[in-house]
């Protein structure tokens, strides 16, 4: 191997001759955008970047590299919110990049299913789906730059969550090229197939240490025809669960989404984005934002909506609200809830934990959170925003003036000690949606320690016994072990 090519001799022609001229980036200037992850904490180099156009390409070039044992990286948007998706610092590990396996194989509306392969845009899938008549419900803050491998190898979430589950939920089959570059082709569009081991729950959420996801069979549902969107203020998160539990009580099966603002997120958000407004009275100290929708064209949801925010009104549990006339002032309080990730970045270094617990215990996370963390770092304040109708919480805490960035960040860790802990007296876990990444490594042997994380290790030690897939993310290092 040349310590300065950074590959073992002859595979970069081995790579070129099998991928082609728009198969590799090699150039330095074209390799920066794929060595850095989305908040700027991981910085890391490589030798090339890999970007197969079909899964022959790639199944040929993952052949290649395992022979040679080179490790690798899948990338897909590079949004990870955990560090998952970048090159360690030591110039050997290759960025496999899925961007060019972007198509459309199949769409049945009958089915309800779509096939698409993994460097697909999220936000691709779901123009696609409305075009034909259907829906796509999965929906998050990057899903205009994620990709649907990336979706499917951290589990994402999002907002739809409390309605349609995660896409661990709305995966049928999948199409994975295995680490040393053996195919498996399960693009099944069956909703009932009782044939061994569901394989493909394996890959979604492995992140991608188990192999590449290079295409899936996702579930569609039938369109939108009537919705209605409110945005409340209420007095504490006491008042927002209890809101919830009004409207999942009254109609479960109208709710699409039930998201959580702190008014601190709330007043980022006003002052760091432009053409922001809020629509109520006056700031809360904390805030709900409810979007019902119905497959019938005359579900009423408006007057359903009206009438239980009346009832909850009189209970005390809203102090205002207002309820979205035009489909503009949707998209307008929407992105009151989407921009705060933005809002934060612009305001300075956050430190955030991505946590879940059970519904009814959201208040106290809540509650004890905003407690502990400025006990941390006095003069820091919480920002908190999330999915209360699933249990998913992003527990943040932003730098106060008085520090810079490393100064601030220097806590980094004793902040997310101090929410994981209460998190985990609470039942939840440590990694709701963004996945465990590298940020999160060091946290996986005490909360998933024991049989469980062995037998993770067994299972990738079977595919991967060189432990070449994106080796620094998920798991802890372990002695005694040769894989992972």
């Amino acid at each position: 191997m040349s310590a300065e090519d950074g590959l073992p001799t002859g595979l970069r022609e081995q790579l070129r001759a099998r991928l082609g001229p728009k198969g590799m980036v090699e150039e330095a200037g074209d390799i920066v955008p794929h060595l850095s992850d989305w908040r700027g904490l991981y910085h890391g180099r490589t030798p090339c970047v890999l970007r197969p156009a079909s899964t022959v390409e790639l199944a040929a070039a993952v052949a290649l590299c395992h022979a040679a044992g080179v490790p690798m990286v899948p990338q897909g948007g590079n949004t990870s919110m955990s560090g998952g998706s970048v090159p360690d610092a030591s110039g050997r590990q290759v960025v496999v990049s899925l961007a060019r396996m972007n198509r459309l194989r199949a769409l049945d509306p009958v089915d309800m299913t779509m096939t698409v392969e993994a460097g697909m845009v999220v936000r691709t899938v779901q123009d696609l789906a409305v075009e034909a008549g259907c829906q796509f419900p999965l929906a998050f803050g990057g899903d205009g730059t994620a990709m649907v491998g990336g979706m499917l190898s951290t589990n994402a979430g999002g907002n739809t969550t409390v309605r349609y589950g995660n896409a661990r939920e709305l995966t049928l089959g999948l199409e994975v090229v295995l680490p040393d570059g053996r195919v498996i082709d399960a693009l099944r569009r069956l909703r009932k197939d009782n044939t061994g081991y569901a394989l493909r729950q394996l890959f979604i959420g492995a992140e991608g240490t188990l192999g590449f996801i290079t295409a899936a069979v996702l579930r569609l549902f039938p369109p939108v025809r009537d919705k209605a969107l409110a945005l409340c203020a209420v007095e504490a998160p006491e008042a927002a669960l209890a809101l919830f539990r009004r409207f999942r009580d009254r109609d479960e099966t109208a709710l699409r989404a039930f998201e959580y603002i702190s008014g601190s997120a709330m007043r980022l958000v006003l002052e760091r984005i432009e053409g922001t407004s809020l629509p109520l009275a006056g700031p809360a100290p904390h805030y709900v934002l409810i979007d019902l929708a119905a497959s019938h064209p005359q579900a009423g949801l408006r007057g359903f909506l009206e009438a239980v925010l009346e009832e909850a009104l009189d209970a005390g549990e809203v102090t205002d609200a207002v309820v979205a006339e035009s489909e503009a002032q949707r998209q307008a309080i929407w992105r009151l809830r989407e921009e705060t990730p933005e809002a934060q970045r612009r305001a300075g270094a956050s430190i955030k934990s991505d946590v879940s617990v059970p519904v009814s215990r959201v208040p106290e996370l809540i509650r004890r959170c905003f407690e502990a963390m400025p006990a941390i770092v006095p003069g820091a304040e919480p920002v908190a925003i999330g999915h209360l109708g699933d249990g998913n919480i992003h527990m943040n805490l932003q730098q106060p003036p008085h520090l810079s960035a490393e100064a601030f960040m220097a806590h980094a860790e004793a902040v997310m000690n101090a929410v994981n802990e209460i998190t985990g007296s609470l039942g939840g876990s440590f990694s709701a949606e963004h996945g465990v990444g590298r940020i999160k490594v060091k946290t996986m042997a005490k909360w998933r320690g024991g049989a469980e994380l062995e037998t993770m290790r067994r299972i990738r030690a079977a595919l991967d016994p060189e432990g070449l897939m994106n080796p620094d993310v998920l798991f802890p290092p372990a002695t005694g072990h040769r894989a992972p």
